[in-house]
């Protein structure tokens, strides 16, 4: 980790919230519980125990691994529906390949992003290449659920495939962190994701010491997770380690600062920083279908259970 950096980060542009912008308090720290999905992929659920109002839009979020698999070990999901919503797969290590039951899908590695919109509903598969479950190696990444409003719940489904080249790199005046801005825009620089609901999305890189204050809509929600190291949030400087969650309250900057000292085998401090506009509906939410109502979500499960969100491609490779 991570996949995509620079030699020399003063050369790229430089953000900072101005002087007198609004500190975000931190109005708690929360601690991811460890577990497993999909065929048995060891995952940390971000976000669980933190109350909604301070997420929306955002759902939930799994920090996939960061493990290194023994050759045979490698594992995806299996066949699955989704409805009602966007996901957001990001892959820091290794390789994931991805297919749909309307004949989308492609390949994502190395700081890659994979953006699907469900919308309407679709079946839906991710699992290592063949050439990955026969060698091992390292995987590591997120997944990221995005909330969609009533009126886009329906829409066409839809893939972004964004690749690592195309994030927008920036960095601090100090040039001691590395910001790559995924979606949304930092202080006037856009990142390629292209969302129906208002989010940024940005993988930080802070060097021992470092500190970012960044500009931060006040429209916003704002979170941070810490996939790696050990650091402090906000200008109180409460202390966070790997698989914790920051919650802030409003504002107009945020701060994150790392450790003089890190981990071993950590050698930066590595965070997603997340905002986005909350949405302010009523959401049913159900294993793989994310509506308005029960009755939407019924209706999910029936027309899931009807076929009418697709089935299962007959090709050979993946889901056989």
């Amino acid at each position: 980790m991570p996949a995509v950096t620079v030699e020399n980060p003063l050369t790229l542009p430089r953000v900072a919230a101005q002087a007198d912008a609004t500190p975000r308090p931190v109005l708690a720290v929360t601690t991811a519980p460890s577990g497993f999905e999909g065929e048995g992929f060891p995952v940390r659920r971000a976000f669980a125990g933190i109350n909604y109002q301070y997420l929306d839009p955002f759902i939930m979020m799994d920090q996939m691994g960061e493990v290194e698999y023994a050759p045979g070990e490698p594992k995806g999901t299996p066949w699955h529906p989704h409805r009602g919503f966007e996901t957001v797969t990001y892959i820091i290590d290794g390789t994931f390949d991805h297919q749909d039951s309307q004949g989308g899908g492609g390949t994502i590695t190395n700081g890659d992003t994979q953006w699907m919109t469900a919308g309407s509903g679709l079946l839906h598969i991710e699992a290592p290449p063949e050439s990955l479950v026969v060698s091992g190696g390292l995987f590591h990444g997120l997944q990221l659920w995005v909330n969609l409003p009533a009126a886009d719940k329906m829409m066409a489904p839809r893939y972004q495939d964004i690749r690592g080249g195309q994030v927008q790199l920036l960095t601090s005046p100090d040039g001691g962190a590395l910001l790559r801005v995924i979606a949304g825009e930092l202080d006037g620089h856009d990142g390629p994701g292209i969302t129906h609901t208002p989010i940024t999305m940005i993988h930080a890189t802070l060097r021992p010491g470092a500190e970012i204050t960044l500009p931060w809509r006040e429209d916003f929600n704002g979170l941070a997770y810490v996939m790696a190291g050990r650091g402090s949030v906000g200008t109180e400087r409460r202390p966070v380690h790997t698989g914790q969650t920051a919650v802030f309250g409003k504002g107009g900057s945020l701060t994150v600062r790392a450790d003089e000292k890190q981990d071993g085998n950590t050698p930066d401090l590595e965070v997603v920083l997340l905002g986005g506009q909350p949405i302010r509906e009523p959401m049913a939410h159900y294993g793989p279908f994310v509506m308005n109502t029960q009755a939407e979500l019924r209706q999910a499960f029936e027309d899931f259970q009807a076929g009418r969100l697709g089935t299962i491609p007959a090709v050979h490779g993946m889901g056989e």
